[in-house]
C-alpha cells in the first residue's frame, strides 16, 4: 500500500523538475559595476597585501615542503618548522577565502593581481587590478584574454 508505482514516481519526478529555477549568471557569480569594484578596492587592497605577504613567507619553505610531499607518498616525510609552515598556509587560505567571499578572483599571489567579474556590452568580462596600481580600476579584459589582453576602461 505504501509503495509508489513507477508511473507515480515518474510523475513526481517530472513535477519536481518543472519547479527547478534556473540560475542566471548573476546569481552564480557576483558581478560588479566599475563603481562597486572601486568602492571595494581599499578592502581588496588590504587583503591582497596580506596574501602577498603570506605567499612570500611560504617561499623559504617551498623546497622542504616539496620533499616532504614526495616522501609522504612513500609513507614518511616531514618538514622542519612544519607548524610555522602550516600556520602560514592557514593564514593564506583564510585570506583567499575572504577575497573569494567578496566575489573577487585572485589571479596571481606574487603580484596581488585580482579580477572583478563584470558585465560589459552584455557579456561577462573581468575588471582587472593589481597591487601598485592606482586607487581606481583602469583595466578590463575578456574572460580568456588574461593580463596580456588588458584594455583601458
Amino acid at each position: 500500500m505504501g509503495r509508489r508505482t513507477s508511473l507515480q514516481a515518474r510523475r513526481s519526478l517530472s513535477e519536481s523538475q518543472t519547479n527547478i529555477k534556473f540560475l542566471s549568471i548573476k546569481q552564480i557569480m557576483k558581478l560588479f559595476s566599475v563603481e562597486e569594484a572601486n568602492a571595494l578596492l581599499p578592502k581588496v587592497r588590504g587583503i591582497a597585501e596580506r596574501i602577498q605577504r603570506s605567499h612570500k613567507q611560504l617561499q623559504p619553505h617551498a623546497a622542504s615542503a616539496k620533499r616532504a610531499a614526495e616522501a609522504a607518498e612513500q609513507g614518511g616525510g616531514g618538514i622542519s618548522n612544519g607548524a610555522r609552515y602550516a600556520g602560514i598556509l592557514m593564514e593564506l587560505t583564510a585570506q583567499m577565502n575572504e577575497l573569494e567571499s567578496l566575489g573577487v578572483q585572485l589571479k596571481d599571489f606574487k603580484r596581488g593581481l585580482v579580477d572583478f567579474p563584470s558585465l560589459r556590452d552584455g557579456r561577462v568580462v573581468l575588471l582587472c587590478w593589481q597591487l601598485g596600481e592606482g586607487e581606481k580600476l583602469e583595466w578590463w579584459h575578456d574572460l580568456n584574454a588574461g593580463f596580456a589582453g588588458r584594455t583601458p576602461l
